[in-house]
């Protein structure tokens, strides 16, 4: 299907127009259980047309072997994330990961910071749906993130509801690149 049209599209474009700040926190923090989480694509505009040009982007569903491999990848990201391995989580994330600002090197600080201020970090992460635009995966996750404080007990870091990231496939296997912003 074409960007900009569609009941997949009206999801898509909706996926755009979340906050600049809320992009952000998910990202950074989304990113690093590597799904491939997110809420805008950089150098895109609201339309779905590429900034630099006029020709759209074709988005289509993904095969289920390619949805199946991507979930597999989240769950071992997030399983990575939950044993605090910083360096198992980072591992899915491509070295010029750009997406909001944020980098792979920003990625690993934000994680080290979780882990330092959490006695212990639960996460739940589940795949909606996988949208392949130019050889590039489209992975929509929700879930949701919590954390232990000495004293407080459980709460909740972050939650996210059909948020996209960008992943591409490097080598033998998939790595988050972001949005390239």
């Amino acid at each position: 299907m074409a960007v900009g049209g569609g009941l997949g599209a009206a999801r898509y474009n909706d996926g755009m127009r979340a906050s600049a700040s809320r992009r952000r926190l998910v990202r950074g923090l989304t990113a690093a259980l590597l799904v491939l989480l997110g809420v805008s694509a950089g150098g895109m505009s609201a339309s779905g047309a590429r900034a630099q040009g006029t020709t759209p982007r074709v988005a289509t569903p993904a095969s289920p072997a390619a949805v199946t491999e991507l979930s597999a990848l989240v769950e071992q990201a997030r399983a990575r994330f939950v044993a605090r391995d910083a360096a198992g989580v980072l591992a899915h994330v491509a070295e010029n990961y750009r997406s909001a600002g944020i980098t792979k090197p920003a990625l690993r600080q934000q994680l080290l910071a979780l882990y330092s201020l959490y006695e212990a970090m639960q996460a739940r992460v589940q795949v909606d749906q996988v949208h392949m635009v130019d050889g590039d995966a489209w992975v929509y996750t929700t879930g949701e993130i919590s954390g232990r404080l000495p004293i407080v007990g459980w709460v909740s870091v972050l939650s996210w509801q059909g948020e996209p990231e960008v992943a591409r496939r490097q080598g033998s296997g998939w790595r988050l690149i972001g949005f390239q912003d």
